[in-house]
This record gives C-alpha cells, sequence and structure tokens, in this order.
C-alpha cells in the first residue's frame, strides 16, 4: 500500500475509538483542506471519501490520526497513503459506475472500498496483496466499515503480475512504486484501450504517472513504500 504526496501534514484532529476517525468538526476540516489545495474536485470522489470512514483502516492506536494528511504504517511494511494523495489518485482515475478496476496493493483495504463505492454494484474490484495478513485485514475491515464485499475479490499474489483471468480493466491503481513502466509492463497489457492507469513509479525519485490513451504524463512528486514482485523491487 501506497506511502504519501512529498507536501504531506497534519491535519488537527485527535479522534478516537474504533472506526470514529476524528470528530464531524475533524472531518470537515480535512474535505475543506482537499478541496481548497485541489486534491478533491469532483462531487462523486467526495461522497465515496465521506462513505467509507479511513479510520476504520488504520491501526487502533493511530485512530486519533485519521483525519491528519499523512500516511499511515499499518504493518509489514506498509503505509495506508495520505488522504491527499488518495483523493487526487481517485480524480486522476476518473472512476465510472459499472466499470472493472484492478488495485495492485490492497493495504488495509481503504482504497479498495472507496473504489467499491466508485464502481457501484454494477461493477468490480479485484485487489491484489502479496502478503496474506493484509488481505485478510482488509476483508475485515471493509466489512466492519458497512462496504459490501460482493463487487470486491481480494487475491493473494504478485500484483506486479496483474491479475489476467479478469483482464481487460477500465481502470487499474497501483498504490506502491513500480521501478519503470513502460508499453510493454503486463499491467498496461491488461488495460482496455480506452482505459486509464495510475501509478508512482521510481524509487528514490518517484512520480505519479497517468497512463491512457498511449501517453504516459507525470502528474505528481509522491513517496510511496516500493511495489515488490516480478516486475516490481525485489525483497529488502
Amino acid at each position: 500500500m501506497g506511502g504519501k504526496d512529498l507536501a504531506d501534514g497534519p491535519l488537527q484532529g485527535s479522534g478516537r475509538g474504533r472506526g470514529s476517525g476524528g470528530k464531524p468538526a475533524e472531518k470537515e476540516r480535512m474535505f475543506r483542506f482537499l478541496r481548497e489545495a485541489s486534491f478533491l474536485k469532483t462531487e462523486r470522489v467526495e461522497k465515496a471519501l465521506r462513505r467509507v470512514d479511513r479510520g476504520f483502516f488504520v491501526p487502533a492506536g493511530e485512530r486519533g490520526f485519521a483525519y491528519y494528511d499523512t500516511a499511515i504504517p499499518i504493518g509489514h511494511g506498509q503505509t495506508i497513503s495520505a488522504p491527499a494523495v488518495v483523493a487526487f489518485m481517485l480524480e486522476a482515475l476518473d472512476v465510472r459506475e459499472g466499470m472493472c478496476v484492478l488495485e495492485v496493493g490492497t493495504g488495509s483495504g481503504y482504497d479498495c472500498a472507496l473504489l467499491s463505492v466508485l464502481v457501484g454494484a454494477s461493477g468490480k474490484v479485484v485487489s491484489v496483496e502479496r502478503v496474506p495478513e493484509l488481505a485478510a485485514l482488509a476483508r475485515e475491515n471493509i466489512a466492519s466499515a458497512g462496504v459490501s464485499l460482493d463487487n470486491i475479490e481480494i487475491i493473494v499474489g504478485d500484483g506486479s503480475e496483474g491479475y489476467a483471468p479478469d483482464a481487460p480493466y477500465d481502470r487499474i491503481i497501483v498504490t506502491a512504486a513500480l521501478p519503470s513502466l513502460d508499453l510493454n509492463h503486463p499491467l498496461v497489457a491488461q488495460l482496455k484501450k480506452d482505459g486509464k492507469l495510475v501509478a508512482p513509479v521510481g524509487e528514490y525519485v518517484q512520480d505519479l504517472v497517468l497512463f491512457g490513451k498511449g501517453k504516459m504524463q507525470k502528474i505528481l512528486p509522491v513517496m510511496f513504500v516500493p511495489l515488490v514482485g516480478k516486475y516490481g523491487f525485489g525483497e529488502r
């Protein structure tokens, strides 16, 4: 699961309790920040973020920081991305109802839950997670957050290879850094011709890359944990 934007900073909040993620005023402060900073632009993405409480997807000891704009460790060397990065990636991906979306790196399940809300009952989210414990945690968190698992399939495997059985995909989102991305990458091969892919790319210097219509575009400097796998980085 991903890291955080280089400009991340804390929003003042101190929520406590399972799934609370902060008091209503603290959540509103976060949404105001995301809108004013232009990370959040569309009503449908805002509705999804409001529907899925981030507090369900962070460790118990970190729930007071659920609505800070910062990445939070979730174990196994992974993090849940900062709200600004999550919103920015979802806006860039432009997910619509009924789409089939591949997520590489399930993490604690937050992005997966948001994607489920965005694609709706007629769509499908396929999420691939390398760490079995995180895959199990994601299923538990999504259910606890009150999001249906009916349109979600979480698979334990090497996400850097994609997931061919459900390809091609309307959208692909990668939540950990790829060492490189080109037209020959298996993730690109599993994307529909009119599809979009968003992924952080690089090692020490990273950019969020938007791929669509045969073109790669750098859209934001970021810092994510590395994606481990055949087409990712090696074990560290």
